[in-house]
């Protein structure tokens, strides 16, 4: 007696759900991919102090921007504030004030492109970056054209020093 055995013919992998499912996920990953852009600033932390006081010229600047809750402090690291913004009546940060200190400091200053930005605790992140802005460039009339200037690109960030309280030694 013979023996009969059916024919198979060897099965495809039938790959047509994986196919839609790549179909889809394509163009929706390309699409999303457009609208992840990152901004990033340079920035340095300040030098660890070794606890000994450099000898500095008289001509010499560190400037600090210090962002308080009530204003903003412009100053000298050695020779100490040189002008306090307050907030507006509205309770905002007078950035475009900041940026007329900044001017004028950068025209004494023309060779000085650092400064330091000390924010409080918790001063908003858009007022530290609007202070930011303001310190790396501004605008300047040159003849009939209005062109950026560089002032303070060079920014290191910190933490603002703590007030000690009036009475408190």
């Amino acid at each position: 007696m013979r023996v009969r055995r059916l024919r198979r013919e060897p099965s495809g992998l039938d790959v047509t759900a994986f196919i839609n499912l790549i179909v889809v996920l394509v163009p929706f990953l390309l699409s999303t991919a457009v609208f992840t852009h990152f901004s990033v600033l340079d920035l340095s932390l300040p030098p660890q102090s070794t606890g000994a006081l450099e000898k500095l010229s008289a001509d010499k600047l560190n400037l600090e921007v210090v962002i308080r809750a009530e204003s903003i402090e412009v100053g000298d690291r050695i020779g100490g504030l040189i002008q306090d913004i307050p907030k507006d009546k509205a309770g905002h940060y007078d950035i475009g004030a900041l940026a007329n200190v900044m001017r004028v400091i950068k025209e004494r200053f023309p060779e000085k492109t650092d400064a330091t930005v000390l924010p409080e605790q918790n001063v908003p992140y858009d007022v530290l970056v609007q202070v930011m802005d303001a310190l790396r460039a501004g605008r300047q009339v040159q003849g009939a054209k209005v062109v950026e200037v560089a002032l303070f690109p060079d920014i290191s960030i910190g933490d603002a020093p703590i007030r000690q309280k009036a009475g408190a030694r």
